[in-house]
């Protein structure tokens, strides 16, 4: 009993010492690895004139920004991390405040800024960056296979667990 006792001390010991340790950011949750929060970024060009953007929605590192005056929305959408998985790239929105104090959304399909050197047949619809803008990343949480597994793994045990109580309770 002793021996036994001891062996599973040494096996606890030894996967306390051996498991996998994350370090997470302060405020965000560690079951979700897509939040993140907002900061500032200066990515300014001291020699040219700069412009305040934002960056929101499901990216790696929402955010406002200080970018130079000839930052293409190519080049926030590098600067902020790149789009989660989760992101929509195909519905990328720019709202802009003009100077009537009106606000105007564009819509912004991510493929026209890839292939924009293919594109010079079509029109594109990429509009150049101004101070004020604000880019919004659509998306939603898209749960993977493993994502599915796990939570049909974690269903099953409990009805199994729960199912084996019962069984012992109806027995006594």
């Amino acid at each position: 009993m002793k021996s036994k006792l001891f062996f599973l001390f040494f096996f606890v010991l030894g996967l306390s010492l051996f498991a996998q340790v994350k370090d997470y950011e302060i405020g965000v949750s560690p079951f979700d690895k897509n939040l993140r929060q907002g900061g500032l970024y200066d990515y300014s060009d001291p020699s040219s004139v700069n412009m305040r953007v934002a960056v929101w929605g499901f990216m790696r590192y929402p955010g406002r920004y200080i970018v130079p005056v000839n930052t293409t929305v190519a080049d926030l959408l590098s600067y902020a991390g790149g789009p989660s998985d989760d992101a929509n790239l195909e519905d990328i929105r720019l709202y802009r405040v003009l100077e009537d104090s009106t606000q105007i959304m564009m819509k912004i399909d991510y493929n026209d800024l890839l292939w924009e050197n293919k594109l010079k047949r079509v029109k594109k619809n990429v509009p150049n960056l101004r101070g004020g803008d604000i880019l919004l990343v659509p998306g939603a949480p898209r749960l993977y296979f493993k994502d599915w597994f796990s939570i049909t793994l974690s269903v099953v045990s409990t009805l199994i667990s729960l199912s084996i109580l019962v069984l012992n309770i109806l027995r006594k």
